[in-house]
This record gives structure tokens, sequence and C-alpha cells, in this order.
């Protein structure tokens, strides 16, 4: 696992303690990237969301993202997570949000005051493969969070997932969909919604 490209391109990542979590490979990773750093400037806001070891967010700070906003549930892969990013030396562009992401959110929504919620340009939605299948409702309320209080209208969400599994988030429109083996990226914007006068 490493850094592809910008300031710490080539920079190594320490990976994850378990096999949990599923690393996302170079390949996808730089194909990915590609399509996302004309969106990357000095003022971009991320989150990285199933953060693990924190790949994604760290690889849009290096790539010139003013912050990132990790959440992460597993005590070990914040540990990691932890030391990644001060390796990179990005703590000062960065905030980890431990614990549950799903409580979180909603507390966003009910009192906003309460989780400092910054709003995301691009937001990586990088669950464990299983969650499409246990916890779908979980993940559509999540959307609907991030559409409601999070997205601005060229926001950027990034879903990952296992290409067998799919599950149409709301208020959010897919506009490109890319195959890696047997995992799937979807690239989704908000839906603009017509104001009535």
């Amino acid at each position: 696992m490493r850094i592809i490209g910008g300031e710490h391109g080539g920079r190594k990542l320490l990976p994850p303690h378990s096999d949990a979590t599923r690393p996302i490979t170079d390949r996808a990773k730089q194909s990915l990237f590609d399509i996302l750093t004309p969106s990357i400037g000095p003022g971009t806001l991320v989150y990285d969301c199933f953060a693990g070891t924190g790949s994604l967010g760290l690889e849009s700070l290096s790539r010139g993202a003013k912050f990132c906003t990790f959440f992460e549930a597993d005590r070990s892969a914040v540990a990691r997570l932890s030391q990644n990013i001060a390796a990179l030396r990005a703590e000062s562009r960065s905030r980890i949000v431990p614990g549950d992401l799903f409580k979180w959110f909603h507390l966003s929504t009910t009192r906003p005051a309460s989780t400092e919620a910054s709003g995301a340009d691009i937001v990586f939605l990088d669950p464990p493969y299983r969650f499409l299948k246990q916890h779908a409702d979980e993940l559509l309320q999540l959307a609907l969070h991030l559409a409601h209080g999070h997205l601005r209208p060229e926001s950027i969400i990034v879903f990952r997932h296992d290409e067998k599994d799919q599950l149409e988030l709301p208020k959010l429109s897919r506009y490109d969909v890319r195959d890696y083996g047997d995992m799937q990226i979807e690239l989704l914007r908000p839906v603009r919604t017509v104001l009535e006068h």
C-alpha cells in the first residue's frame, strides 16, 4: 500500500492489521484518481467513510486537498490510520472520527453543532463488502444524511463495493461506473432539484 501521486507520491502506508478491510489496489486507485484529481484543489474538503488505513483520504491530501475527515470504527484500524497520518505529517489537515459513523451522521442532522460537520466536496463511501447486505438500511440513511446536510451541488461520491452487490443510494445520481475484477466503483453526484417559485 502506498501513496501514488502528489506531494507524498511513492510513500508507503502501513497496511491493515487484519483482512477485515480490503484495501483498494494501486491500479484501481490510480485509475480513480486520474478521474478525481481535476476536482481536487486547495479548498477541497474530503470525507473518508469506513477509512481503514486512510489510503483514499491520504491520497487526496497528497494531491492538494485542504482537509480530510476520516471515519473508522475498528480500534486497530484507527491506530494504523493515526500512524499513517502522522507519517505524512498531515495531522493539521486531518480529523479522525472513531466509532459508529451512522450515529455521527444522524447527530450531524439532528444537532449539527455537536459534530462540527464541515461538509465535503469528495466523499469516499467504502463500506466493508458485507454491509450492502447486512446494513443496507443504514447505508441508505447515510446517503440521505449526506445529500441533505453535507454535499454541495458539484460534490462527488465514490461508492466502492463488490460488483455482485448493488444498492441504489437515494438523492444521488450515478454518472460513471468502473469495474476492476470483482470490485466496482460508482461515481455519483447529488440529484439536482428544481426549486419551484
